[in-house]
C-alpha cells in the first residue's frame, strides 16, 4: 500500500511559501497558473497588516448558472462556489495533490481502491458534521440522474462503490485504475455539499447552497447579485492561505455586471471594490495609471478554441477544415482585439496544463494562397459575387455565438467573417440565448468557440472522445470521432508514470491540431481590477480567485 501523509506544520509552511512566491508557468506544462498583481500606486509594495471586517463587492461578467457545485457547468459559477464549498483534496502550483478535507489517503497496489482519512474538526454551515457518511452521500448524489450532474458524473464514472469504514474513514473502489482520480477529487464539481441541505432543497439546492467553506450563502437575486457572509466557525487551513481561522471579510457580494465599461467604471469610481475580466484596453491603462490594482492569473485547462463541427459538409472533410484554418489569421485577431494582453494559443490546452506541447508553437497556420488552392481542388469555385459555389450551393460557415460578448468572442466571429470573405466563404453568425439546445443538434452549426478551466488534461476526453458526443450527453461539441485519439486518451487515463502520461497527451495534441478538430485562438488570462485598499487576493493553481485572505486597508 502506498501511504501519503502531510503534517499540518509542513502543509502550512509549504502553502505559505507558495503563496509568497509568484509562480511562472513552464513551457512543458509542469507548473500551475501564473499569478501576479501590479499597481502603479504601490500595488507591489509590501502589504499592510490585515484588518478584519468590511465588505467586498466583486463584479462578475455573467451570472452563474447555479450554485450547486455538482450541477454547475460554468467557470463564473465556480468563482462563487469555491468560497462556499471545499473539496477532499486540492492541487498545488506544482501540480501535486495536497490534503484538504481529507488528511491522508492510501492507494491499493492495483490502483483501484482509495482509503481516505477525513478531518474531524469540520462542520457544514448549517451545523451538521462533516464525516464519512457525508462523503458517501455526495458520490451517491452525483450518480443520481435526478441531480443532473452532467460533468460531475462523467468525472466519477470510474467509481464503483463508496463505503464508510468508520466515522472519519471512507473507502472508494474504482471500476478500473484512473491516473487522474486524485486530481478529479480536487475538482470543484466534486465539492462536498451538506447532505441535510441537499435533501431538504432537492433540485433547488443551487438556490440554497450549504458547504464547509469560509463564506456562507445569504441571498441570491437572479441576474443581479449573490451575497455571502463570513462563516465564523470556519475550521481554517484553507489552501495557499496566509492566515488561519475565519475569513477577514464580513461580507462578500458578487454583483452581475455584464457591460465591460460599467464593470470597470464602477471600480474606478469606487462604487464597487473589484471587477473580473478586465478589457484589454483597461489592462493597458491600469498598468500605466495610478488608480487601481490589477491582478492576473493564467488559467490552466483548454485554450479558447473554435470547435469545427466534424459532421456538416464540407467541414466533415479534413482538407476543408485545413483550408478553413489557413484562411484565419489568428495572430491578427489576437493582436487586434487583445492589444498584447492575451497570448495566442498554439495548442488545445494551455501552457500551464500538464503535458502541454511547446513544439506546436510558432508554426505557420495562416496561408491564404494554400487555402484558395485547397478550396479550388475541393470543387468550390468563386462566383461573380465573390463567394464559392459547388453544385448550386454556396460555401457557408455557420458560427454559433452567445448573446453576451464575453472576452470579445463575438468580435472574433466578426473578424473571422471578414477574413473568410477574402477566400470566398460566406459566414453566417447566429447569436442565441439558447446555445445549449442548439449544440445538441449537430445540423444547427458549423463552428462554436469554447474554453475550459481544468485541473487535469484528462478534460480533453470530455471534448474530444467519441463517447462524449454532445448530443449523447457529453460535451464533445465538435462531434469529433477519431479512434486513435480515443485510444490515446484512454491510455493516458490509466498511465501513472507522469512522464509517459505527458507524452500521450502530446500525441493527442498533435493529432487534434493536424486534424483541425478545433482551431486554438487565445490563452485566457483571468484579470481582476480592484481599488487600492484591497489586498490579499490570491488565485488557485488553475486561476480561480480566492477571497479567504482578502482584506481592506481602510
Amino acid at each position: 500500500m502506498l501511504k501519503i501523509r502531510k503534517s499540518l506544520l509542513s502543509i502550512f509552511l509549504l502553502t505559505l511559501s507558495l503563496a509568497l512566491l509568484l509562480a511562472g508557468c513552464s513551457s512543458n506544462g509542469d507548473a500551475g497558473s501564473k499569478t501576479s498583481s501590479s499597481n502603479n500606486t504601490q500595488a507591489d509594495e509590501k502589504e499592510k497588516a490585515p484588518k478584519e471586517g468590511g465588505e467586498l463587492t466583486y463584479a462578475l461578467a455573467t451570472a452563474p448558472d447555479t450554485l450547486d457545485p455538482h450541477v454547475s457547468g460554468m467557470a463564473v459559477a465556480t468563482r462563487v462556489i469555491k468560497s462556499i464549498f471545499e473539496s477532499l483534496v486540492y492541487k498545488d502550483e506544482n501540480n501535486e495533490i495536497q490534503p484538504w478535507l481529507a488528511t491522508e489517503w492510501n492507494v491499493s497496489n492495483d490502483k483501484k481502491t482509495y482509503t481516505l482519512k477525513l478531518r474531524k474538526d469540520v462542520k457544514f454551515q448549517d451545523g451538521e458534521p462533516f464525516n464519512a457518511e457525508a462523503v458517501k452521500y455526495n458520490f451517491e448524489r452525483i450518480a443520481d440522474p435526478a441531480t443532473k450532474a452532467l460533468t460531475a458524473s462523467v468525472y466519477t464514472e470510474p467509481v464503483k462503490s463508496v463505503k464508510v469504514v468508520d466515522d472519519y474513514t471512507v473507502k472508494i473502489e474504482l471500476k478500473h485504475p484512473s491516473a487522474s482520480f486524485l486530481a478529479i477529487l480536487a475538482h470543484s464539481n466534486l465539492s462536498i455539499v451538506s447532505p441535510k441541505a441537499a435533501k431538504k432543497y432537492g433540485s433547488q439546492f443551487g438556490l440554497h447552497p450549504v458547504g464547509t467553506g469560509p463564506f456562507k450563502f445569504e441571498e441570491l437575486s437572479a441576474n443581479n447579485k449573490i451575497v455571502l457572509s463570513k462563516f465564523k466557525d470556519y475550521h481554517g487551513q484553507y489552501p495557499l492561505a496566509q492566515h488561519e481561522g475565519a475569513a477577514y471579510l464580513d461580507k462578500l457580494t458578487f454583483k452581475i455586471v455584464s457591460e465591460e465599461a460599467t464593470r470597470i467604471g464602477s471600480v474606478q469610481s469606487g462604487q464597487i471594490k473589484a471587477a473580473e475580466t478586465v478589457p484589454p484596453q483597461d489592462i493597458v491603462s491600469i498598468k500605466k495609471g495610478k488608480q487601481l490594482k490589477l491582478w492576473e492569473a493564467e488559467a490552466a485547462g483548454l485554450s479558447y478554441t473554435l470547435f469545427v463541427n466534424n459532421t456538416t459538409a464540407p467541414w466533415n472533410d479534413v482538407k476543408a477544415r485545413q483550408a478553413l484554418k489557413q484562411s484565419i489569421d489568428v495572430d491578427r485577431i489576437v493582436k487586434t482585439l487583445y492589444l498584447g494582453t492575451y497570448k495566442r494559443a498554439w495548442s488545445v490546452i494551455t501552457p500551464a496544463t500538464l503535458g502541454y506541447d511547446n513544439t506546436l508553437e510558432n508554426q505557420k497556420t495562416y496561408d491564404v494562397e494554400q487555402a484558395n488552392k485547397a478550396f479550388d481542388e475541393l470543387g468550390w469555385k468563386k462566383d461573380s459575387d465573390g463567394f464559392r459555389k459547388k453544385d448550386g450551393k454556396t460555401l457557408t460557415l455557420r458560427i454559433l455565438d452567445d448573446a453576451i460578448n464575453r472576452e470579445k468572442r463575438q468580435d472574433i466571429s466578426l473578424m473571422v467573417k471578414e477574413q473568410l470573405k477574402e477566400v470566398g466563404v460566406d459566414v453566417k453568425i447566429q447569436t442565441s440565448t439558447e446555445v445549449q439546445a442548439l449544440l445538441a443538434d449537430k445540423t444547427a452549426y458549423d463552428l462554436r468557440g469554447n474554453s475550459r478551466v481544468a485541473l487535469d488534461p484528462e478534460d480533453l476526453t470530455l471534448f474530444y472522445h467519441s463517447k462524449q458526443i454532445y448530443g449523447k450527453g457529453g460535451i464533445n461539441i465538435g462531434w469529433y470521432k477519431n479512434k486513435e485519439v480515443d485510444h490515446l486518451l484512454e491510455q493516458a487515463s490509466v498511465e501513472f508514470d507522469v512522464e509517459k502520461r505527458k507524452e500521450l497527451y502530446k500525441k493527442v495534441q498533435k493529432i487534434l491540431i493536424e486534424d483541425v478538430a478545433s482551431i486554438p485562438v487565445y490563452v485566457f488570462p483571468y484579470t481582476v481590477a480592484t481599488t487600492p485598499d484591497v489586498q490579499g487576493l490570491q488565485f488557485d493553481s488553475i486561476g480561480y480567485p480566492s477571497f479567504y485572505d482578502v482584506n481592506l486597508t481602510k
